[in-house]
């Protein structure tokens, strides 16, 4: 094989908990991930030399900073592998959004790239790699919806009801370090069982300080709260509303006021890349 296409899927917090920080400044989290079956596509082609090409480069990004380019250069390092490759990445996940889009990427490279240089790594290999480069990418190296702890890299999957979803992308892009740097965040949630979150509500402390900054993402979920239970993902600024069928929440989405925009994902227990390379 010398060519291979991967979804790099989105992912929703269907909840976020701040529980402590710890004496690095990074934050201890309780949070449910929900994996998409949706995401940006990347196209990787086989190189005979150790070159890492990315096309198109990203407005703002230096190829040099890019995660997917940085995770072929960490996995080169790692493996001593001699072979490179041309990456092709379709985007479709907005930036700054909470999705995840930039650790999917980098997941999916780490993964496709270690099928594609055929290195046999395991995945628990790959997701320790994958930790230098983002608290989230592990979650996507594993490939399955999971229950996160400490700064969202310690994962136990786990079988989430396979609901619909609506995301909506205000008009803006949230800093996730001014979300996590404000003094007003939460950070003393007490912890939850993995058991209480399926029969209580709860909720993102991460929101009323996006909220509050940002008055696009304010006005999106009192929107979207007069249509279904919605809350944000991550530090945003997307948000999300959850619907029992994809009829209902395409209904809402043609629904949207001009200045939203969103789209209708189910919620899937395994990656589509782990179902492509793995199944």
């Amino acid at each position: 094989m010398t060519t291979l296409s991967l979804m790099a899927p989105a992912k929703l917090n269907l909840f976020l908990h701040i529980i402590g920080q710890r004496a690095d400044g990074y934050h201890q989290l309780q949070t449910l991930f929900q994996l998409l079956d949706y995401g940006d596509q990347l196209h990787f082609s086989l190189r005979k030399d150790t070159q890492i090409n990315l096309s198109p480069a990203l407005a703002g990004v230096a190829e040099h900073d890019n995660l997917i380019v940085r995770a072929a250069k960490l996995l080169q390092q790692h493996s001593g592998c001699q072979l490179g490759a041309d990456i092709q990445l379709d985007k479709i996940l907005p930036l700054g959004g909470g999705l995840g889009g930039g650790s999917s990427n980098a997941a999916t490279t780490l993964v496709g790239l270690n099928y594609l240089w055929k290195l046999h790594l395991p995945l628990a290999e790959l997701a320790q790699l994958g930790l230098q480069l983002g608290a989230d990418v592990p979650l996507f190296v594993e490939g399955k919806s999971a229950w996160g702890e400490g700064v969202g890299e310690r994962l136990i999957a786990l079988k989430i009801p396979d609901y619909w979803y609506l995301v909506v992308k205000p008009d803006c892009e949230v800093s996730t370090l001014q979300i996590f740097s404000n003094k007003q965040l939460t950070r003393n949630s007490p912890p939850i069982t993995i058991a209480a979150v399926f029969e209580e509500d709860h909720r993102n402390d991460c929101e009323p300080i996006v909220r509050a900054i940002y008055p696009q993402v304010d006005s999106a979920l009192k929107w979207l709260s007069q249509k279904t239970k919605s809350r944000l993902t991550g530090t945003g600024a997307c948000i999300f509303g959850q619907f029992a069928d994809h009829a209902s929440a395409l209904q809402v989405l043609h629904e949207l006021p001009a200045e939203l925009t969103g789209f209708v994902a189910r919620g899937v227990n395994q990656s589509p890349c782990h179902m492509k390379l793995y199944n």
